[in-house]
């Protein structure tokens, strides 16, 4: 399997490499080492659900722009491991093929090493050319074919037929990346699909696209067939996931199994409780869609000192414990989502290239907030 992309390596040496520190001002937010954190403190009694009336919208700034909706104008672009045949035209036509190296030099015929990382093949067969005539009486005439390429991929994971990492020669779309994986999965034996499009998403840069794979793939709504770029990773929530996410302020943000006693404390007391300057009256609990999310504002720090009764969480909830400062949670969408995405992208990334690979947490978020 390859490589992680660039943007989710460096996640993993960030989580690999950094220490938390957490606050002991607080006292009961320092986890006890002897305490069981599995279940609830204060059992089934003491929990709640939270209404749908306590559920707001959530404000995103991350639409889907017009320019993503159209194919890429610039050329293809060489970069290292993509191979190109090259044909010397007249009498004695001679094919061969050569690879962009990891130097990014073409090695061909009497050339020393031809640097053509970052040049398109019109751009590259003229340099060849030149470059030949130093070697050669009468300048030679070239024609180049793309024939594998390497160094443009998106990843497609997740509820597909096929996942993996797929070469990115020519510009797809989202609705041509999933036809190339295959297409959703189905539950074995039925005709069931086994994707929840409504949780699925699209990770660029770091940051949630915000398509909605359900009104594109169920709607037909083409303002949603976005075109891909080099890296993006394209992830197909599996329907009967049962997970929990917690991110933000805490010592270690992570995906959590989900039972029916899966609580808003025990939960984050099972990523190691909050850290310094987290602001714990004020937590977020999102729900819903990723294209539309609705938000749950909850005084975690009353849960704690017993004055309110803890809250139970539903499959798929993203739990977010914000740092401060900051004037209003809402806002913090698309900082929130991004840093949800992230994570799974981080932990599928991480089982595509070892599938025994144990789950990760990372921690994107700074003190500092808008």
């Amino acid at each position: 399997m390859r490589a992680l992309p660039c943007s989710l390596a460096l996640l993993l040496a960030c989580v690999c490499g950094c220490q938390v520190h957490r606050t002991s001002q607080f006292n009961p937010y320092d986890t006890n080492a002897q305490r069981d954190t599995s279940q609830p403190p204060n059992g089934s009694a003491n929990l709640f659900r939270l209404e749908e009336s306590a559920f707001g919208g959530l404000e995103l700034t991350n639409q889907i722009r017009s320019e993503w909706l159209k194919p890429p104008r610039e050329l293809f672009q060489l970069g290292p491991g993509d191979v190109v045949e090259i044909e010397t035209l007249g009498e004695n036509a001679v094919k061969n093929s050569a690879m962009v190296g990891p130097d990014g030099k073409i090695y061909y015929g009497l050339l020393p090493g031809t640097f053509v990382w970052g040049l398109t093949l019109s751009q590259t067969r003229d340099l060849l050319e030149t470059n030949l005539t130093k070697y050669l009486r009468n300048k030679p005439e070239l024609t180049l074919t793309l024939k594998a390429v390497e160094s443009k991929r998106v990843w497609i994971l997740g509820a597909v037929q096929q996942p993996g990492v797929y070469s990115l020669g020519t510009p797809k779309t989202l609705l041509e990346a999933a036809t190339l994986a295959g297409g959703t999965a189905t539950f074995q034996g039925t005709t069931e699909e086994a994707v929840d499009l409504r949780r699925s998403f699209i990770v660029r840069n770091g940051q949630l696209l915000k398509v909605d794979f359900h009104r594109l793939l169920r709607g037909g709504d083409l303002s949603q067939n976005v075109y891909l770029q080099p890296e993006d990773f394209v992830y197909f929530r599996p329907a009967r996931s049962r997970q929990i996410y917690v991110i933000g302020a805490v010592a270690q943000p992570n995906i959590l199994p989900y039972s029916d006693q899966s609580s808003l404390l025990s939960s984050i007391l099972r990523c190691g409780g909050v850290v310094q300057y987290a602001r714990v009256s004020r937590v977020a609990i999102i729900r819903g869609s990723l294209s539309q999310p609705r938000l749950a504002e909850v005084d975690f720090q009353a849960i704690v000192k017993g004055a309110e009764r803890d809250i139970l969480l539903e499959p798929g909830d993203i739990v977010y414990v914000p740092y401060v400062p900051y004037r209003q949670l809402a806002i913090l969408g698309d900082r929130m989502l991004s840093e949800f995405v992230q994570t799974v992208a981080l932990n599928e990334g991480s089982r595509a290239v070892n599938p025994n690979a144990s789950p990760v947490g990372i921690s994107i978020g700074g003190a500092a907030g808008p």
